[in-house]
């Protein structure tokens, strides 16, 4: 007997790319997944048993998820888009997000725009999406669904995606006077002239923790169905590179107050963002470490941070520590760096083993914008095979700095990437991480911490990299705004309705 529950195809590319760093990312990266069994295993919320599994037929086509780095190859991108068109063929929903491309200044809206092509304007989308993407208006037309996470750092990746589909889910059963066809929600959308980096937007402190406490105030009004803040992405430059909100709903009145609203608090506190830590120079933050009694105390080298774009082999921040006479003692503060890329290096440590002293030469093949290469003496501390991003992982000691090098560029966010490399950031007096805000292990483990202004492709200081191509008046770039902006509510059609006027 045929099913009449409604087909839902999932299909997404994701990674978040900084246009200030030479690196670029290929399809490998984005450690694609396809058909059934390996994209249903990665959620459980529609896997066997679950009440969304049984409310839907679920096919994976593709979906890949890309460490943030450079800009995508237009070879990859297209090579991945290409499957997700062959597997939508049939003419499925899908939820959906995309990076930023070679060539292509909307990529997101691209590969929507090419998935309509295929299943044509009648079938339903839904996307999930981080909310440091950058959401345009075409883009949001495309979809009749789009949410995104609500705290940074991330706690809910799963429960967004979870809400995409629950959302798409109930749209595709809804029905209305004997109308078998879905109803087609209107979308209210508000671009706001801010322009921040996450480090400035954490849900954990204000001003984004009561913006960001507003959305379900908003979701919960009769007829939204769904409400949505995206901070933006600060270290791309495009003209869609902003903040945005986005309300989906049945009542045009009600989702565009819900839009203005949500939108006039972002702009109302938009001189209150500051760092979520203290801040410094790299020098600034090593001398209050050391002057502190914290302990472990952690250093975000935040201008090459891996997981916010960065080409993770700048070895500037390594450099300078190296060369501090305070840790050139094996005696000295114990501080553990995490980390720099250096295939070569990491194969001569594997050659000579633990405990043997070597001198090698890392970093900078990729970038070297800021500093070149680094060449170390220090004893082989331990070796470790098989890690999924690194594959593999030797620690270097020079004098008493613990020094991670990877064949492959990693993010270090969890305490086992420390104690499975034998060693110890609790006991550690310095633990210096490539990262921005603290991501939640080392934001608990840490005693104190400070973000280091450091150099590199994802720089804190954005008007020091030189965007060009956003659009003007905008905060922080424009400290003085002549005029109030315009938070008044677009109204997006229905997507398969046409959408006119000019690009706002």
């Amino acid at each position: 007997m045929a099913s009449n529950r409604p087909i839902i195809a999932i299909a997404g590319l994701a990674c978040e790319t900084s246009g200030f760093t030479p690196s670029r990312t290929l399809a490998p990266a984005f450690h694609p997944l396809r058909g059934n069994e390996e994209i249903r295993g990665k959620y459980s919320f529609i896997q066997a048993g679950s009440p969304l599994s049984n409310a839907a037929e679920w096919h994976g086509a593709l979906i890949g998820h890309a460490l943030p780095g450079g800009t995508v190859r237009r070879s990859a991108y297209e090579e991945l888009a290409g499957e997700i068109l062959t597997a939508n063929s049939t003419g499925c929903g899908s939820t959906s997000t995309a990076p930023c491309v070679e060539g292509i200044d909307d990529a997101e809206f691209d590969l929507l725009r090419r998935v309509r092509a295929v299943i044509g304007p009648n079938v339903i989308v839904s996307a999930s999406m981080d909310l440091h993407g950058n959401v345009s208006r075409e883009l949001v037309h495309q979809t009749d669904l789009i949410t995104c996470y609500r705290t940074a750092p991330h706690i809910d990746v799963m429960e967004t995606k979870e809400r995409a589909c629950r959302n798409l889910v109930e749209l595709l059963t809804r029905s209305s006077s004997g109308i078998s066809s879905p109803l087609r929600p209107l979308k209210a959308w508000v671009p706001v002239p801010i322009l921040l980096p996450g480090e400035q937007t954490s849900t954990r402190l204000e001003p984004a923790k009561h913006i960001y406490e507003a959305v379900p105030e908003v979701e919960k009004r009769e007829g939204v169905l769904d409400a949505a803040i995206w901070v933006g992405y600060a270290w791309a430059d495009e003209p869609r590179n902003r903040a945005a909100i986005a309300v989906t709903g049945w009542d045009q009145n009600t989702i565009g107050r819900g839009a203005e609203h949500l939108a006039q608090l972002f702009w109302d506190a938009h001189r209150e963002f500051a760092f979520v830590a203290p801040t410094g120079s790299f020098a600034e933050c090593i001398d209050a470490a050391l002057k502190s009694a914290a302990r472990p105390y952690f250093i975000s080298d935040s201008g090459d941070n891996p997981t916010a774009g960065g080409s993770g082999d700048v070895t500037w921040g390594l450099t300078q520590l190296i060369a501090r006479p305070e840790f050139q003692r094996e005696d000295g503060p114990t501080v553990i760096y995490a980390s720099v890329p250096g295939p070569q290096a990491v194969q001569k440590a594997i050659d000579a083993g633990v405990g043997a002293i070597v001198t090698v030469t890392a970093g900078a093949e990729v970038d070297n914008i800021h500093a070149g290469p680094i060449t170390m003496t220090g004893k082989v501390h331990s070796i470790k095979q098989g890690d999924k991003h690194a594959e593999v992982e030797v620690v270097l000691q020079v004098g008493s700095v613990f020094a991670i090098l990877t064949k492959l560029r990693k993010p270090y966010h969890l305490e086992r990437d420390f104690t499975e490399l034998q060693l110890a950031p609790r006991d550690a007096d310095i633990v210096i991480v490539k990262i921005g805000y603290l991501e939640p292990e080392l934001y608990n483990m840490a005693a104190d911490w400070m973000l280091g202004l450091t150099p590199g492709g994802v720089d804190q200081d954005l008007e020091r990299l030189g965007h060009h191509r956003i659009r003007r008046p905008m905060w922080p770039f424009d400290k003085e705004f002549k005029e109030q902006p315009d938070l008044s509510a677009r109204i997006i059609p229905m997507s398969n309705m046409p959408l006119e006027g000019p690009d706002e």
